[in-house]
């Protein structure tokens, strides 16, 4: 319990180095400003941990577009989903390891037929808690979280919110729980290539001759006819062993939502 213990904090503790620098076309003054440079929560999102870039770069822009209505995030030209956290993001995008991690901050020209619109935290709540009832909804036929208070749902969003992994952990662990005769129902996994939409299907955690289900069952499962001898299954920048446990995976690195987020890279 304590290796779990510290897998965990370790997880939570991850951050990624970022550079953000404001798009040159919108700079409304004499002046460039400097980059901003944070070390970003892998598990949180990039709603929830830009309100000082904002404010170090909103004196360089017109009035009008300080609101902060029309934000949002580039990689290389590549609009970044609010909705994904961090952590994902950069295992998607940033997979040659450059650091620290160059993102363009715009003001104007949002970009509507790619991203969602996240103008305030009451939406990012609304679809982080969403996500966390899905997750319930494959391991325990939402028994878990339809027995939770109003109040374990509000400490598990403050935990995340304020960055505390006490606070969150001591509900989240009760959505972790199962027996050893009975594993979760479902693994909540999401799995995604570059340039794609994610894949989710219903996998169990064990095969049908009774084995624990492995990631690299989980790639022939997914990718059945794909040659995946030369695929690299990544989380939390960590690329995974083929014969890792989706139910160790569930428990130990799943992000705050309560799912695995994989990314796939393939090599050429």
């Amino acid at each position: 319990m304590a290796d779990e213990q510290h897998i965990l904090r370790s997880v939570w503790e991850a951050r990624v180095p970022v550079c953000f620098t404001l798009s040159p076309r919108e700079i409304s003054t004499m002046q460039q400003p400097d980059p901003y440079y944070s070390m970003l929560p892998r598990i949180s999102y990039l709603p929830l941990v830009i309100d000082k870039v904002i404010r170090h770069f909103a004196n360089f822009v017109t009035e009008y577009k300080k609101n902060g209505n029309d934000l949002w995030i580039d990689f290389e030209g590549k609009p970044l989903k609010w909705h994904y956290p961090i952590g994902l993001l950069w295992d998607i995008f940033n997979n040659d390891t450059s650091i620290p991690w160059n993102l363009t901050i715009h003001f104007e020209n949002f970009p509507e037929d790619e991203l969602i619109r996240f103008n305030n935290r009451a939406l990012i709540e609304s679809t982080f808690m969403s996500t966390i009832k899905e997750a319930d909804a494959l391991k325990h036929r939402s028994q878990v979280i339809n027995s939770m208070l109003e109040k374990d749902h509000n400490q598990l969003w403050l935990g995340l919110q304020n960055n505390r992994f006490d606070q969150f952990w001591n509900v989240n662990r009760k959505l972790m729980e199962h027996t050893n005769d009975e594993l979760f129902r479902h693994i909540p996994y999401r799995i995604y290539e570059s340039n794609k939409s994610f894949i989710q299907r219903l996998t169990k955690p064990n095969t049908e001759n009774g084995q624990l289900t492995t990631v690299a069952d989980l790639i022939e499962q997914v990718f059945p006819e794909q040659d995946n001898t030369k695929v690299t299954i990544i989380t939390h920048g960590v690329k995974l062993p083929m014969q890792t446990p989706l139910q160790w995976l569930s428990e130990n690195m799943s992000y705050p939502d309560n799912f695995v987020h994989l990314y796939a890279l393939r090599q050429s």
